[in-house]
């Protein structure tokens, strides 16, 4: 079984038509690249697969289980849980320290800090942020606020991770670098990895391509093994 399928998810508002009968699959270990230009309707379809949105119709099945038919308690749940998030805009806490952001999730969810303190220092040190972990946000690049970000996406051990324009607010050095680390995360801890982008160069970086235009799935490409971090 798929570990992610959205079957005919259709969005209107009003009397615009912004995904139209869009269907895909995501099985484990899957890097997938969503892409498209501005008002193709990627971004809302991701915001749909990671429950921050209901579709006007469709199913969306994670795990078999179909998110369209859960209550907001049950999907705050799943998104502590099963699903991280890492937007374009970091969504950092200012006042927070790194190790306050990283484990945000936890804190939220109720849980022992103390029991993710081995998977923190784990996170920390292989995204290279471990000299940061007192410092505040405004204090560290943009790169270093994007893996802190990272981080807080995957201090649960999340089943995915969705992503919207990781890179879209950094320089084209900075960017480069953190898609090789998401590919190293992708193929190192087998964490599957659902990204929208607008960049094709980012695009390479996954297994699978998926193109949308006009809310239509218009092209699937199968890439392989994606983009080499020695060749990108």
């Amino acid at each position: 079984m798929s570990l992610l399928n959205a079957i005919d998810v259709v969005k209107r508002f009003g009397e615009t038509t912004i995904l139209d009968s869009v269907s895909l699959s995501v099985d484990s270990g899957d890097f997938l690249s969503i892409t498209g230009a501005s008002g193709s309707g990627k971004s809302t379809l991701l915001t749909i697969l990671g429950g921050i949105d209901k579709p006007t119709d469709g199913q969306v099945l994670i795990d078999g289980k179909d998110i369209t038919k859960m209550k907001e308690n049950e999907l705050s749940i799943l998104r502590r849980t099963t699903i991280g998030f890492v937007f374009q805009f970091f969504n950092l806490a200012p006042y927070l320290t790194v190790r306050e952001n990283i484990l945000l999730p936890i804190i939220l969810s109720g849980k022992s800090q103390k029991s993710y303190s081995s998977k923190f220092e784990q996170l920390v040190e292989y995204l290279g942020i471990q000299d940061h972990v007192s410092k505040l946000p405004d204090k560290l690049s943009g790169g270093e606020q994007q893996r802190v970000a990272i981080a807080r996406g995957l201090i649960f051990d999340p089943k995915m991770i969705l992503m919207d324009e990781p890179t879209g607010n950094l320089d084209s050095k900075t960017g480069n670098d953190i898609m090789k680390l998401l590919k190293d995360i992708n193929k190192n801890l087998n964490t599957t990895i659902i990204q929208v982008t607008h960049s094709e160069k980012n695009a390479q970086f996954a297994n699978r391509i998926i193109n949308i235009s006009d809310g239509k799935l218009v092209e699937t490409t199968n890439k392989g093994p994606g983009v080499d971090e020695h060749t990108a």
